[in-house]
């Protein structure tokens, strides 16, 4: 039961990562866009993203239930322990700096039922002040929170594959 636990845990985080990887490679074309074009391309993202977005919560929960089965002050534990923080920090780069972003791109977008619900929470004034930004600070906002994501991801993807190696 164990290993079935260690290897959902590893897929999981490997989806969760390979979500903020895609964004991260994406970067050196996107900034290339001008306005229009880059406005254009964005809502591409949404459901299928949204949808996919569902392993990190997963990966958080997973990862925490592993750590919890798995003998403390061991090598392993710590491992995890460290797979944990980095999606956690994953979560909070989310939550702190892409998940507003997404509320601003999709603020023209009518969202119906879970996407709907999802991309209501956590509404910022920041956002909701952008018309006096440049919209190339909410962009690279957007893009270079992503490229964070995909390093924590990243990380945590390769400690909790040690953990499970030993």
């Amino acid at each position: 039961m164990l290993l079935i636990l260690q290897v959902l845990t590893i897929t999981v985080v490997a989806i969760a990562m390979a979500l903020a990887l895609a964004h991260a490679l994406e970067l050196p074309g996107k900034l290339r866009l001008g306005k229009e074009q880059y406005f254009a391309v964005q809502p591409i993202y949404y459901p299928g993203f949204t949808i996919g977005g569902a392993a990190e919560p997963a990966g958080l929960v997973l990862s925490a239930v592993l750590l919890f089965l798995t003998p403390p002050r061991t090598l392993a534990f710590w491992l995890i322990a460290a797979a944990f923080i980095g999606l956690l920090a994953m979560q909070a780069i989310y939550w702190i700096l892409t998940h507003p972003v997404n509320n601003f791109w999709l603020k023209d977008v009518k969202l119906r039922g879970m996407s709907a619900d999802f991309f209501s929470l956590g509404t910022s004034h920041v956002v909701a002040d952008s018309g006096t930004l440049d919209w190339t600070y909410l962009r690279d906002r957007w893009e270079f929170s992503h490229v964070a994501r995909a390093a924590f991801g990243l990380i945590s993807l390769v400690l909790l594959a040690m953990a499970v190696a030993l």
